[in-house]
């Protein structure tokens, strides 16, 4: 496939996570400030995907479920991140969330590329990073002035969710899953973990939530962020590789306060389009450069 192709490819799958992952932000916090506990969401999103993704099941690859790497990335991208990032919505803000989840990635990524594989960071994508960090700062400034207790650890918790999902995104990369086989592997892998867990131990509060809170967070979440999101984020990290794509994704926490102008009749801030500039020309440099291959 011509370059040009895969990349035009990789551009389009990223633009849908995009879409998703802002959404994600906004309904995930819908979510974290319900009746329902985290655990809740997260039993939510797993109930869900494993129901449409069950059937897939048995055209997975001969040994998955004796394979080692495909637990590791079930327990990175599925269960911790999910554990973390669903409790962190119970006490941050969805801005804060837009910022530490999509913001950081990009350092966060190009840190555990390092770590992992030793690949330094060019100096055309050290500029591009320094532009999206400016850009993140700025947009960060209006809800970052005040902190309280509660929402010092939900940041924490959604940094820690960042973190993780950081080296899941760098560790599918370099193991070369497909996207098909990452997303059933790491939704049912999940489940299996968490679900036994959940039924027998956790609290709940499904009972006194209303229908439509539960369907819109077991589709949204089970669907939208758990098969849809991940098949269309994959993809764009086989196209672009994990950095470059990190880079356009940077554009969520901006996304989010943009769409915040017409939805929530938020003021569009000096503050919110200087973060807008810089994240999108960061964005455009640290792309630039062609992906360094992750080696096996």
């Amino acid at each position: 496939m011509p370059d040009k192709q895969k990349q035009l490819q990789g551009y389009l799958a990223a633009t849908a996570t995009l879409v998703i992952w802002t959404s994600f932000v906004l309904i995930s916090r819908l979510g974290g400030k319900s009746v329902l506990t985290s655990h809740d969401v997260l039993a939510l999103r797993l109930i869900t995907a494993s129901l449409i993704l069950l059937p897939f099941a048995g055209s997975l690859p001969a040994g998955a479920w004796r394979n080692r790497q495909l637990w590791s990335l079930a327990m990175l991208g599925g269960l911790i991140y999910g554990v973390l990032v669903y409790a962190g919505f119970k006490f941050a803000p969805a801005a804060h969330g837009g910022i530490l989840l999509s913001g950081m990635q990009p350092f966060l990524i190009t840190g555990a590329v390092w770590l992992i594989a030793g690949n330094r960071p060019s100096r055309m994508r050290s500029i591009g990073l320094a532009g999206i960090a400016i850009g993140v700062s700025c947009a960060a400034v209006p809800y970052f002035t005040h902190w309280s207790n509660e929402s010092l650890l939900g940041d924490a918790l959604l940094l820690l969710a960042s973190v993780a999902w950081a080296f899941y995104s760098v560790l599918a990369t370099r193991w070369g899953y497909s996207p098909w086989t990452l997303t059933r592997a790491v939704a049912l892998g999940s489940a299996i973990l968490y679900l036994p867990i959940y039924a027998l131990w956790l609290p709940k509060q499904l009972d006194a939530a209303p229908l439509s809170l539960i369907l819109t967070q077991g589709l949204f979440q089970g669907v939208g962020a758990t098969i849809l999101a991940m098949i269309f984020y994959l993809r764009a990290v086989a196209r672009l590789g994990p950095e470059r794509t990190a880079a356009f994704l940077a554009l969520a926490p901006v996304t989010v306060g943009v769409l915040a102008v017409p939805l929530l009749d938020e003021p569009l801030t000096v503050w919110l389009m200087s973060g807008l500039i810089f994240v999108s020309l960061g964005a455009y440099i640290a792309s630039r450069p062609a992906p360094i291959p992750l080696r096996r």
